[in-house]
């Protein structure tokens, strides 16, 4: 069977949410609320008030926050979360109970603080919020004892038959006797019945409250065996306010020979009493809080925690300054973070061919957002700052407009016979002059022309001779080589045809050939059309220095750059005489003082005479 709450064998007895055996939860009141005051200074501001005698006491913020619950005694003394110093979770003493002090992981979970205790409180005790952020709401909750009830304090000491919820309880075939000693003992304590509980006399053990008046012990006896100290129980900590009891074992009087205990009297042993011990400071230590969450839900972020330096004595952490952890390495309180990879931008395809043949256009190219799975997603779910680029112009050169050329090399291809001159030929935009120029169009000029060296000496079979000079001496040229068809005789050759040889592979007899980089050099147009056909006039060709890759450069020797105008037609005009073109009147000149030459009749009638006036007028419009 099992045992009740009041000691008795078979009892259903359970204690209520009141802490009273057998109780039916109307001995007490529960007190509870939400404390969901809008507060708008940052600092500590006070929740509620738990009075003295409270039990079951729960303090627990709705959900989590920035700000902390503090637990402060009427007397000012703090005792948790005091001084604008943050006490890590754990079991803090207060007001004669023990409080827990809860504060969920802060990354994993949503929950608040919490301050939990059992209970009672022998003193009013002060529950505050650190207000750093909007308050979540504090759920807060305590039972009080009713009026005529038993104090919670005294419940743990009660013994079978003792007084309950301020009653005595007397079992059926007390007699009156008892009854009337009840009566005389409360009037001999100076109490009312009810008041605190009463131990009928030779029933219960030697407990009594310390206001009992002590029953009268009957004179020690002489024994051979006694009770003695023989040590203390290790102190309870090693530093910092520990406590020990003594130890007491029964000896013999005489001899001082330990004993089993069953010799001494149990009545008479000693009650151990606690015992301070160990009472220097422990060393100071650091007290790690926990991460913060992470800065960025992806990615590389920052996470931090709370350092303190703190130090325990008499059971309990307090926050020192730090240079009394100084000898200790200090914690890092801000780390790296990751709790997932990003989403990032993948470039999926090259970039395309430019828009344009020529001039400048765009280029495009395929850009994507991937996230660590590897699906495409929203362009928003990747960094906008750190997107690549997807179209970008391009340069194709310049647009075709004219031809431009440099100067016939000086070497032949050919060391003998005949060979090859070379020049470079460039057909590019016109954007300098604005002469009458017209486009490249299909004419391309040549960029090689025919030379020799004199003949060569006989050569031998499909006989390849060697490699002639390159034509240029920097840059691209071509090299050339005699390639016959010979026959061998006795003790000579003989040249023939190439068709007798066809059969056999030819070998090559041109090759291209790179010696250096020219660097940069002169190009130049062709001469425009002169501006006059007599008497003097001028022609023009646009001039530019080019790179080995044909872009404009500034590298060319300006004392070697070719002329950009010239004179040209510097003869004087004469007008050609038309043996057939007489005048067949003579008075011609009064028709060109008529101005009648303008008349077919007349300018075939008086063609010289109107020949010669219009050959001077010419002459007059060219020199203005």
């Amino acid at each position: 069977q099992s045992i009740g709450c009041d000691d008795y064998l078979g009892s259903d007895k359970v204690v209520d949410k009141c802490g009273i055996c057998g109780g039916d939860n109307t001995a007490c009141k529960v007190v509870s609320g939400v404390f969901k005051h809008t507060l708008t200074n940052l600092g500590y501001h006070k929740i509620v008030e738990i009075p003295e005698g409270a039990t079951k006491i729960n303090i627990t913020e709705m959900y989590k926050s920035n700000n902390y619950l503090a637990l402060r005694s009427r007397s000012g003394r703090s005792i948790i979360n005091g001084n604008w110093a943050i006490d890590r979770p754990g079991r803090y003493e207060g007001g004669g109970t023990m409080f827990t002090y809860k504060r969920p992981n802060e990354i994993s979970s949503t929950a608040g603080e919490s301050f939990l205790a059992d209970g009672p409180t022998n003193e009013v005790l002060d529950v505050y919020m650190i207000h750093q952020q909007p308050n979540p709401g504090i759920h807060y909750e305590y039972i009080i004892p009713g009026e005529n009830v038993i104090s919670p304090q005294l419940l743990a000491h009660r013994r079978p038959g003792e007084p309950l919820n301020g009653q005595l309880e007397i079992p059926e075939g007390t007699n009156h006797e008892d009854e009337d000693l009840h009566r005389e003992t409360g009037t001999l304590t100076g109490q009312s019945p009810g008041s605190f509980p009463v131990i009928q006399p030779g029933r219960f053990s030697s407990h009594q409250p310390e206001n009992q008046v002590p029953a009268v012990q009957p004179p020690r006896q002489n024994r051979e065996h006694n009770w003695k100290q023989i040590g203390k129980t290790e102190c309870t900590t090693t530093c910092g306010k520990g406590s020990q009891y003594p130890i007491f074992h029964c000896v013999n009087r005489v001899t001082h020979e330990e004993v089993p205990e069953g010799y001494c009297d149990s009545s008479t042993k000693p009650i151990p009493e606690e015992e301070a011990c160990n009472l220097f400071p422990c060393p100071a230590f650091w007290d790690i809080g926990e991460w913060s969450e992470c800065s960025k839900t992806c990615g590389l972020g920052m996470q931090h925690r709370q350092i303190l330096c703190r130090q325990m004595y008499a059971n309990r952490t307090l926050t020192v300054q730090q240079y009394r952890c100084q000898h200790l390495e200090k914690p890092e309180t801000t780390s790296t973070c990751q709790l997932k990879i990003c989403s990032e931008w993948q470039i999926r395809t090259e970039w395309t061919s430019c828009s344009v043949p020529c001039g400048v256009g765009q280029r495009t190219r395929d850009v994507k957002c991937v996230s660590n799975l590897g699906d495409v997603v929203d362009d928003e779910e990747c960094n906008m700052k750190l997107r690549p680029n997807d179209i970008e112009n391009c340069d194709m050169g310049p647009c075709a407009k004219s031809w431009f050329l440099t100067e016939w090399s000086d070497r032949c291809s050919a060391e003998c016979g005949d060979g090859v001159r070379t020049r470079s030929v460039v057909c590019m935009t016109n954007h300098v002059s604005s002469l009458p120029l017209e486009g490249c169009g299909h004419n391309r000029p040549a960029d090689t022309t025919a030379c020799s060296n004199g003949p060569c000496a006989g050569r031998l079979e499909w006989f390849a001779g060697s490699w002639t000079q390159c034509s240029t001496e920097c840059g691209s040229g071509t090299q050339q080589r005699e390639v016959i068809c010979i026959r061998k005789t006795e003790g000579n050759f003989d040249v023939l045809n190439p068709y007798e040889c066809s059969y056999l592979e030819r070998p090559p007899s041109q090759q291209s050939c790179y010696l250096k980089p020219c660097g940069a050099k002169w190009f130049h147009t062709e001469w425009s059309t002169c501006s006059k056909s007599c008497e003097g006039g001028f022609r023009v060709r646009e001039v530019r220095c080019l790179s080995d890759d044909m872009t404009p450069s500034t590298q060319c020797d300006p004392q070697l750059k070719p002329e950009e105008k010239e004179p040209c037609n510097t003869q004087d005009c004469v007008p050609e005489m038309d043996e057939n073109c007489k005048d067949k009147y003579y008075n011609c000149n009064v028709v060109v003082q008529a101005r009648l030459c303008v008349y077919t009749y007349y300018k075939t009638a008086c063609c010289a005479s109107c020949t010669r006036v219009a050959n001077r007028q010419s002459g007059f419009l060219g020199r203005r």
